[in-house]
Order: C-alpha cells, then sequence, then structure tokens
C-alpha cells in the first residue's frame, strides 16, 4: 500500500537510534502513540510545529526527517 503522501521520514530510525518507544516520543510531544506510528509509515505528515518539535527532540533539522519522495513520479 502506497503512502498517502510523497513524503518518505527518517523519525522511526531516528526514534530508534536515540532507543525511545513510541509510546516515550508521544508524551514528549503531546500525541497518542498512534500519531507517532502514523507518522512513522508515512500515514500522516505532521504540522509544522510538530515536525519542529521532533527535529528539536532527535537534534537534527526538519530536511533531515522529512523529504520529499523523488521517486513518487508525483513531481
Amino acid at each position: 500500500m502506497k503512502a498517502r503522501h510523497d513524503i518518505v521520514n527518517a523519525v522511526r530510525r531516528h526514534r530508534l537510534a536515540k532507543d525511545i518507544t513510541q509510546s516515550q516520543l508521544a508524551d514528549l510531544l503531546g500525541v497518542t502513540r498512534q500519531t507517532v506510528l502514523s507518522i512513522e509509515k508515512g500515514k500522516y505528515t505532521p504540522s509544522i510545529g510538530l515536525a519542529l518539535r521532533l527535529a528539536e527532540i532527535f537534534g537534527v533539522s526538519v530536511e533531515t526527517l522529512f523529504q520529499h519522495n523523488k521517486e513518487s513520479g508525483n513531481e
């Protein structure tokens, strides 16, 4: 099943590198674990504010976490 958005993300990779569970990340963000799961699976693209908060938590830029999927063919 193709993701709803043409955005690929590295949230899961960064979360695992920091040894944080989905529930712990959800608590830090003030969202549900299901929201974190949806972001990681590419079913939900977070708001700018949430993306900024994720980048802050992981100590990276938003561009490091989220990129346009150049292979989608929808440019």
